[in-house]
């Protein structure tokens, strides 16, 4: 009998481009503080980060202001998600659907997702793009220290009993490399998210893909095919 083999997705610079919506939001959460937002590089460089972790980093010399930056970043993604234009901050980049659904009908893979995201955030995108039913384990940053701690990872594989030798996460961000390095699994990384391809090698990303199409291939140059 086929093991099982694990695939996680990493979420945001991954399955959907968000940029549009994380870079409105911090700019409100500093323009409320008076504060100059960061640069744009900045503010990406951090994505994927928990919340608390990722202020520390952008205002490293107001921790004063870290707590609240946190409030107002949350709550101006959460009326940016409100607005009329909400849907369309988050869309799912080209070919994500098609490879999830082709992922999930192969009876020996599981999906997974590991995500810098709240609880509700991940929520939101679930209710948005309707793919909740094809993951058999969601983590999010409200059960788990910040990526690149293992954690996540290890919740993963303990919702699907699956060997860390059959498992492989995809993700855009060093963080994501890291964490998945740090438990003991393969790694690929995609070059359309926010962080760039040579960063994701000098973290040893085991593979780099420029498209969902070639995911499965991938997969089984790994090592951990269906």
């Amino acid at each position: 009998m086929t093991e099982l083999r694990l695939v996680i997705f990493d979420v945001d610079g991954t399955l959907i481009d968000s940029q549009a919506h994380i870079l409105a939001a911090m700019d409100a959460a500093f323009a409320a503080h008076d504060l100059p937002a960061p640069p744009r590089a900045d503010t990406l460089s951090i994505v994927g980060l928990s919340l608390p972790v990722a202020m520390a980093r952008l205002a490293p010399d107001l921790p004063q202001h870290h707590a609240t930056l946190v409030a107002a970043y949350k709550e101006a993604f959460a009326r940016l998600r409100l607005s009329p234009d909400g849907a369309a901050l988050s869309p799912l980049f080209p070919g994500a659907r098609a490879v999830l659904d082709h992922l999930a009908a192969q009876d020996h893979t599981l999906l997974a997702i590991a995500t810098g995201k709240s609880r509700r955030g991940l929520d939101h995108i679930i209710e948005l793009h309707g793919f909740g039913p094809l993951f058999q384990s969601m983590q999010v940053a409200d059960d788990h220290p910040s990526k690149p701690h293992p954690s996540m990872i290890h919740a993963c594989l303990r919702d699907t009993g699956v060997d860390p030798r059959r498992a492989v996460i995809l993700g855009d961000t060093t963080f994501d490399i890291e964490m998945g390095r740090a438990a003991g699994i393969r790694t690929i990384g995609v070059t359309w998210g926010y962080h760039p391809a040579t960063a994701l090698t000098r973290a040893g990303a085991d593979a780099l893909i420029d498209s969902f199409a070639a995911l499965s291939e991938t997969l089984d140059q790994l090592g951990v095919p269906a």
